[in-house]
């Protein structure tokens, strides 16, 4: 009776994450693409990129941990 919103809560927080989780995948994606057509990067730049691969693979292997299921 008492944890009946246990379920509830974690599939709103699986909701969450995933969509956290493809929104760092086109950020990094998109800075990817900005480091590849830059002629000269700047440090910032590549500290950039290399921070947005990290927040996305940081969430991703949170994913993998929660055993998150992507229904298509």
């Amino acid at each position: 009776m008492f944890f009946r919103r246990k379920g509830w809560l974690r599939k709103e927080f699986d909701e969450r994450l995933l969509t956290q989780l493809n929104d760092y995948k086109n950020d990094w994606q998109n800075q990817k693409v900005l480091l590849e057509k830059s002629f000269d990067p700047s440090e910032e730049v590549i500290c950039q990129t290399k921070l947005s691969e990290a927040k996305y693979f940081f969430l991703f292997k949170e994913a993998k941990y929660r055993n998150i299921r992507i229904n298509r």
